[in-house]
């Protein structure tokens, strides 16, 4: 397989996995979190830094309310921002009662412009395999641990309706610490 036809395959398991995903009942997609969320939290909490949340879309597992837990323990939580496209993303802190603005997608983000470097990021994932995040074609997450670097680590998060056989790991692709799903 050539890299068009790569790039023409992973965008087609996107629209494939997202679909997927949304058809899935809400009160099903809470309970797959509330179990994925329970294996996240003991990691989370044993972070010796920040950790970067996401602003769930397209129904991707919501852990406001674990973000909500780790920051009333004391836990710095992160969002990330887009500031450019194309460039590694950046992180400001979010507390319950930050005040957010519309970013990049009209995603919610902290309007402070304090910034955190976290030590621990989430990062949803459209699909996995192997360790691999098929996200959604703008390589933020790849290009924000390239930057990083040692030190950090990314666990991906999902449904297990988005393991995939392999996802084509392209060179910049960069593996994940783990992946956690409901199912483990």
């Amino acid at each position: 397989m050539n890299w068009d036809e790569v790039r023409a395959w992973r965008k087609a398991e996107r629209a494939r996995l997202i679909a997927a995903r949304l058809a899935v009942p809400l009160e099903t997609r809470a309970a797959w979190t509330e179990r994925i969320a329970a294996q996240l939290e003991p990691i989370l909490r044993a972070a010796d830094g920040p950790v970067s949340f996401y602003w769930p879309m397209r129904a991707e597992p919501d852990f406001r309310p674990l973000m909500r837990r780790l920051a009333a323990g004391g836990i710095v939580i992160a969002l990330p921002v887009v500031i450019e496209p194309r460039t590694a993303m950046r992180f400001r802190p979010w507390t319950p009662r930050a005040k957010l603005e519309p970013g990049i997608w009209n995603i919610p983000v902290p309007a402070t412009r304090e910034e955190v470097v976290p030590v621990l990021l989430l990062a949803p994932v459209v699909g996995f395999a192997d360790g691999y995040r098929l996200g959604y074609g703008g390589g933020y997450f790849d290009r924000t641990l390239a930057k990083l670097g040692a030190g950090h680590r990314a666990i991906g998060v999902g449904y297990e309706l988005a393991q995939l056989a392999t996802i084509h790991p392209q060179p910049h692709d960069i593996r994940l610490s783990r992946i956690v799903t409901e199912a483990g």
